[in-house]
């Protein structure tokens, strides 16, 4: 009962993020974003570390797998994400980002040795068929026009997928705490460092309310708490499981940008989850190793 409680605090959470990047974005550029909600998520991690007193950060960590999770699952997607939603809107981008199971199979199967069964690879074919009819079918612009925005929201689920089952690996063995501690340092450096090889850094965000509380919402809720919980569900059950966040994440995202922002809720946008959710059920389930 835990791991569904933690699952769905956490499709909650992450279900407001999408609301948040697109409320934060005129304030600042995508690395912009990721520096700030690495930032504010880490800090209250650090401060759970030295209030509990623990020690596994001084330990000998296995510092590859966590820098490669950190990139993967941190510093790149969450820039693509924010490069994405300059260009679609909050609820395309979590609909996309409902990918990310389906891409997690997909990843488990290349290059995890995972064997996935013929219903695992029919739910990859309709959750593809999801993505064709958010293009409405038109899957040349995929790398013209639409590559910005579905393209590169693509890209990010399949870096989740990698990251996932990377974890999944090479990181269970390691505390849930350290990880995402970890993770999200590594997603503030590289976020500096996009900063300042960009020249996009933020501007006004102390002036209103609104990208204060976008902060905050992605900061301490958005990438400190749901980091452990993420991690805790790779950990305690698998990479397929915790990643099944993504089944309820796009209705959170679509009903906020709906009551804040405004935004449009087509038919196609609806026949796209549809074909999106029914192949994360399918593809969910993983048969076995080689």
């Amino acid at each position: 009962m835990k791991h569904y409680a933690a699952l769905l605090t956490l499709s909650l959470i992450w279900g407001m993020s999408f609301l948040f990047i697109k409320l934060l974005l005129p304030y600042t550029g995508p690395w912009g974003i990721v520096f700030l909600r690495c930032f504010f998520g880490v800090i209250p991690l650090y401060i759970i570390l030295l209030w509990k007193k623990r020690t596994e950060i001084t330990k000998k960590l296995p510092w590859k797998s966590l820098i490669f999770v950190g990139l993967l699952n941190v510093s790149i997607p969450w820039a693509l994400i924010g490069w994405s939603e300059e260009k679609i809107s909050s609820s395309t981008a979590a609909i996309l980002n409902a990918t990310t199971p389906i891409m997690t199979s997909f990843i488990g199967f290349l290059f995890f040795f995972i064997l996935l069964s013929k219903k695992q690879w029919l739910g990859i074919l309709i959750g593809f068929a999801g993505v064709l009819t958010l293009l409405e079918f038109n899957i040349i612009g995929l790398f013209g026009n639409d590559f910005i925005g579905i393209g590169t929201m693509i890209m990010a689920t399949i870096c989740y997928g990698v990251a996932s089952q990377h974890a999944k690996k090479h990181l269970n063995q390691v505390s849930i705490l350290v990880v995402a501690i970890a993770t999200l340092t590594i997603g503030t450096i590289s976020g500096l460092i996009g900063m300042v090889m960009t020249s996009s850094f933020p501007s006004g965000i102390f002036s209103s309310f609104t990208p204060i509380i976008a902060i905050i919402g992605l900061g301490i809720f958005g990438s400190g708490i749901s980091n452990l919980l993420f991690f805790y569900m790779v950990k305690e059950k698998s990479a397929e499981f915790a990643t099944s966040v993504y089944y309820l994440i796009p209705l959170t995202a679509m009903l906020w940008g709906y009551w804040i922002l405004n935004e449009t809720l087509s038919a196609n946008l609806f026949l796209g989850l549809l074909f999106i959710l029914v192949g994360v059920y399918l593809s969910g389930k993983v048969k076995g190793k080689t």
